[in-house]
């Protein structure tokens, strides 16, 4: 409770203090460095996969076309104790929800859904930027790829009051909200510091591990969802190990997205994210600490928004709506995802 309320607090100043501090931004001459997403704007309507969220499941019929993760529930009745702990009967509900934004950014502190505020997060060190070489074979600090991450819940249906079932939140987030600042994340800019924090990273540093990950970038070039049982893997996009905000130089899409998948694997591993899908967890969301990474899909909102459907974790940029070259220069450096969840859910006949 008293998380939910500090970053509560947090979101209402930094919402306060926005005009003061784009104003200060634009007057600096350095607007463009923190361009605004407009994410409440029109672009809330038209920058929004809608499409994505489809299939809508209802009594283990889909009535909406669309494809499901294999690992989704097949139950059409189900049955979840309310708060007295008395069994209430329901029917399951599927669908996908857009349940996240994922920020990726090169100057620490911008906050582009937010209105393109600038937040007192971070240094001139923390300064992010997209490599394009690698030096031939050897990789080194000064030529990796860096970004900071934001991770906002984004409830979008129960945001604008659209179809939701009233139980369904797995997670208790019914609206904006800050969870995460890579900036304030010692082990985001330390590779060292994020082996301590993620020791299994160890039991697939080695040859046989990382060459598991073949099949998973075969899917990704495949435009097929990734294996969640080779949870280590990022399919054309890379490891999801080490968990920070360096990379391998790569283009821009997949480097960002990269990013975002990194993000959601450390909230996982932290205990921050659940298991939505399947029949185990449709009266509640379970942790589960690596990423499941067909219960997510993702769909660029800035700067070039993928409208019509949306791309599976490890997906090749090539296979995207609109293909690559998605970086916009000077003014779309930086990229919001919307992270859709699968949710499964109970929607019992009770009151919560």
């Amino acid at each position: 409770m008293f998380c939910r309320i500090a970053r509560a607090t947090a979101l209402l100043v930094a919402l306060i203090l926005m005009p003061q501090l784009s104003t200060a931004d634009s007057t600096s001459g350095d607007a463009l460095s923190c361009p605004s997403a407009e994410l409440f704007s029109a672009k809330l309507f038209t920058d929004v996969c809608w499409a994505c969220i489809f299939p809508i499941r209802v009594a283990g019929v889909s009535i909406t076309p669309g494809e499901r993760p294999e690992e989704s529930s097949d139950l059409a009745f189900c049955m979840c104790k309310d708060n007295l702990g008395i069994p209430m009967p329901g029917i399951v509900n599927s669908m996908w929800e857009p349940a996240r934004l994922i920020e990726v950014v090169r100057k620490p502190g911008c906050a582009m859904s937010l209105g393109g505020v600038q937040l007192p997060l971070g240094n001139a060190r923390q300064w992010g930027t997209q490599s394009t070489s690698n030096n031939g074979d050897m990789i080194s600090s000064e030529n990796l790829s860096f970004y900071s991450v934001h991770y906002y819940a984004f409830p979008l249906l129960s945001i604008l009051e659209l179809y939701m079932p009233k139980r369904c939140s797995a997670d208790g987030y019914k609206d904006f909200d800050i969870i995460s600042l890579s900036e304030i994340d010692p082990t985001w800019n330390n590779s060292e510091l994020a082996f301590f924090t993620h020791p299994e990273s160890a039991a697939v540093a080695n040859p046989l591990a990382q060459a598991a990950c073949t099949a998973d970038a075969g899917l990704g070039l495949a435009a097929q969802q990734g294996l969640t049982s080779l949870w280590w893997c990022s399919g054309t996009w890379g490891s999801i190990y080490p968990m920070t905000g360096n990379t391998i130089p790569d283009d821009f899409g997949r480097t960002t997205s990269l990013l975002g998948a990194r993000t959601v694997a450390q909230m996982h591993r932290r205990g921050m994210a659940h298991l939505t899908m399947g029949n185990e967890n449709i009266c509640r969301g379970q942790i589960f600490p690596t990423i499941p990474k067909s219960q997510y899909k993702m769909a660029m909102f800035t700067p070039r928004p993928e409208t019509k459907e949306a791309h599976w974790i490890g997906q090749h940029p090539m296979t995207w709506q609109g293909g690559e070259g998605r970086v916009i220069p000077k003014v779309g450096e930086d990229a919001v995802y919307m992270m859709f969840r699968w949710n499964d859910c109970c929607n019992t006949l009770g009151t919560n």
